[in-house]
């Protein structure tokens, strides 16, 4: 009884602690612009299923695809196994659903506890690529500090729910053979029937309870953390990665949005639209430069964004030297969104109340955006569909037709193609062939 009501206060204190930190990504997500993403259905249902349920892109590495694979198949089956730590946490039982089930119980845990193995192996592969393997995308400057440390805490804590499901798991399998009445026979685990005896086999039955609640518990408890920390965490992709796949733009790689405030200008000028007589005389603003001017799915891509550098490691910009990194451009788009987020809750004020005299141009430099190509290199690389490009094009719409800025090399461009119409300086007209 008294295990029961301690469950049920935590869970309350969870479900407060989690809700707060998913209503600021929440938040987060909805401080940039409306945009109506709702066309194609089939085709996003096919993105959801293959690239976020059925991990297509990082097939395109097949080890640590494999690897990948096996810790994501644990966490989804694994929930299964907690569903009856809920119940049994509620309601003061053990192993709710075993006398129901029979067979496909023994059979459903004996899963769990194979891809739990698989699971404990390649978290262990992956803590020793991060932190003992030279692997470039994992030592560039912006994933230094906070975010290794992040990716490494996930990880461990993949190891910790590994010992509690096998310390539950094994210890409860040597009390089954003590025909203890709470802990009735279940069948034969495929990894805690010969693990549990070979290490509780000789303990008494008091220490073998402890050690299955010690198991039980830190289970539960990992759990219960991971669901608090993960709002804060890169590892949030593993809820965003589904709708960020369905609202993922369908449009051909490298076709660029067309900005309506132009094309209205430039429909006027030739007389293929009658000009607005209620415009204002003010000048319009183009491109980005904060979440706010972002749309909401542009902050989404960044709140889905998994950190693995696959897109910086394609990056021909990058990988010349230059200081363009994809990845830094989504940290910093969710740095930002996180900073406007947290000051706009600590004020109870409105987002159209928020100046701090901050921009996204505080931390994404000029000398990034410039080096970009539009390759769309980092876009075809993502395991989410995230488009770093959309970003980087806005804000340099934003430098240089509303702040009238840019590279000195690219000015004479520039003026060429307002005065000519062409890129290159003329002294003819670019349409004067039609004339002769």
């Amino acid at each position: 009884m008294l295990q029961s009501i301690l469950f049920i206060l935590l869970l309350v204190v969870v479900a407060w602690i989690g809700g707060r930190g998913f209503r600021r990504v929440f938040r987060g997500v909805h401080l940039g612009k409306p945009e109506q993403i709702n066309d194609r259905p089939a085709e996003r249902w096919r993105n959801v299923l293959l690239v976020a349920l059925g991990q297509k892109k990082m097939f395109k590495n097949l080890l640590p695809a494999v690897l990948h694979l096996f810790i994501y198949v644990a966490f989804v089956i694994t929930q299964i196994e907690l569903i009856e730590i809920f119940v049994d946490g509620i309601a003061g039982t053990h192993r709710f659903f075993a006398p129901y089930l029979g067979g496909f119980y023994t059979f459903v845990i004996s899963f769990i506890e194979v891809l739990s193995v698989l699971a404990f192996v390649a978290t262990i592969i992956f803590l020793s690529r991060r932190n003992l393997l030279n692997v470039p995308r994992f030592r560039k400057p912006e994933i230094k500090g906070w975010p290794f440390r992040d990716a490494n805490l996930i990880l461990l804590g993949e190891i910790i729910l590994i010992v509690g499901i096998f310390c539950m798991n094994g210890a409860d399998k040597v009390l089954q053979t003590r025909n203890l009445e709470h802990y009735h026979p279940t069948g034969a685990f495929a990894v805690s029937t010969w693990l549990g005896p070979m290490l509780f086999g000789g303990m008494e039955n008091s220490a073998l309870v402890a050690v299955e609640r010690f198991g039980w518990w830190l289970h539960i408890l990992t759990v219960f953390g991971f669901i608090c920390y993960l709002p804060y965490s890169k590892h949030l992709h593993i809820l965003l990665a589904f709708p960020n796949t369905w609202y993922a733009r369908l449009q051909p790689k490298g076709e660029m949005q067309n900005m309506p405030d132009v094309q209205k200008a430039v429909r006027e000028m030739m007389g293929l639209q009658e000009p607005d007589p209620n415009a204002s005389g003010e000048l319009p603003e183009f491109g980005a430069n904060d979440v706010f001017s972002l749309s909401w799915k542009n902050l989404l891509d960044a709140y889905s964004c998994t950190e693995c550098g696959r897109c910086t490691a394609a990056c021909p910009a990058n990988l010349t030297g230059k200081k363009l990194s994809p990845r830094k451009v989504m940290m910093d788009v969710r740095d930002r969104a996180e900073e406007v987020s947290l000051a706009l809750e600590n004020s109870k004020s409105a987002a159209s109340e928020h100046n701090d005299g901050k921009t996204l141009f505080d931390r994404i430099t000029p000398e990034e955006l410039h080096a970009c190509t539009t390759c769309n290199a980092c876009v075809e690389a993502c395991p989410v569909l995230i488009n770093p490009l959309d970003i980087i094009l806005k804000m340099r719409r934003y430098e240089i037709l509303t702040m009238s800025a840019g590279p000195n090399e690219w000015l004479p461009m520039f003026n060429a193609i307002e005065n000519n119409g062409a890129a290159w300086a003329m002294s003819e007209a670019r349409d004067g062939w039609r004339h002769e």
